[in-house]
């Protein structure tokens, strides 16, 4: 696993990178291999951590009851959201497919534990998120491996973790930091669902470089690279 990448790995990498989705809408009955999640669970506890912390847990669940709950929490969640922006976008909200938590074949929660290894992590002293930070990489960590084992994922976000929290029992002091529904798919779409239905567009490369300074995208000393960001390389 040491040394460099051959042509043929870099672009195994980048493949995964711009085609991985948010999967809510395509997923099949087919069960997952329990040899193929595992490697997407190891993937994802290989992730850095601030102060090699490994501040994460996951928890795996399948049982059609305990999905259930969630998917009510997510349902008045998304009426409560819902409110928040007017017609016509609240109608194009609450006619997108948001998630696959009854659809999928097993659903994970992952969570944030501030106190594994004691109160003081390296690195955390002076940026608390950072542990937050830290199981947010080994998020993409799993996401990566999936979408290369040909495994869709996608998050759910629109839950109350106070629902989280007791419907799986998770202790107080633990962060449910993200919901994700795991399966196989029909497809892995071209583009992000969000993206072909028009909700937001995707912004150009060059949209969110700046160099030396905020703001400042026009630095003569980073010329090169300003023009190949701005030919916005394709990303799928």
């Amino acid at each position: 696993m040491i040394g460099d990448f051959s042509p043929e790995e870099k672009d195994g990498f980048y493949k995964a990178v711009f085609s991985r989705r948010d999967v809510r809408s395509h997923f099949t009955p087919e069960p997952i291999d329990e040899q193929v999640l595992t490697r997407i669970l190891n993937a994802a506890h290989h992730a850095p951590s601030v102060g090699f912390s490994q501040p994460w847990n996951f928890i795996l669940v399948k049982n059609t009851d305990t999905r259930k709950q969630v998917k009510d929490s997510f349902d008045k969640e998304r009426i409560r959201s819902s409110a928040l922006v007017e017609d016509p976008k609240r109608s194009k909200y609450l006619s997108l497919r948001l998630q696959g938590i009854m659809d999928c074949a097993v659903n994970i929660c992952i969570t944030y534990d501030p106190t594994k290894f004691g109160p003081f992590v390296i690195g955390r002293s002076s940026i608390p998120e950072t542990g937050i930070y830290s199981v947010c990489c080994a998020i993409q960590n799993l996401w990566l491996a999936a979408r290369a084992e040909g495994i869709g994922v996608g998050w759910v976000s629109i839950l109350s973790n106070d629902d989280l929290k007791k419907i799986l029992e998770i202790p107080d002091h633990v962060v449910p930091v993200a919901y994700l529904c795991l399966g196989h798919v029909s497809n892995f779409a071209d583009k992000p669902d969000l993206e072909s239905a028009g909700w937001l567009p995707r912004l150009g490369l060059k949209d969110v470089v700046f160099y030396e300074k905020w703001n400042n995208n026009s630095d003569p000393n980073w010329q090169e690279i300003h023009q190949m960001i701005i030919s916005n390389l394709d990303y799928a």
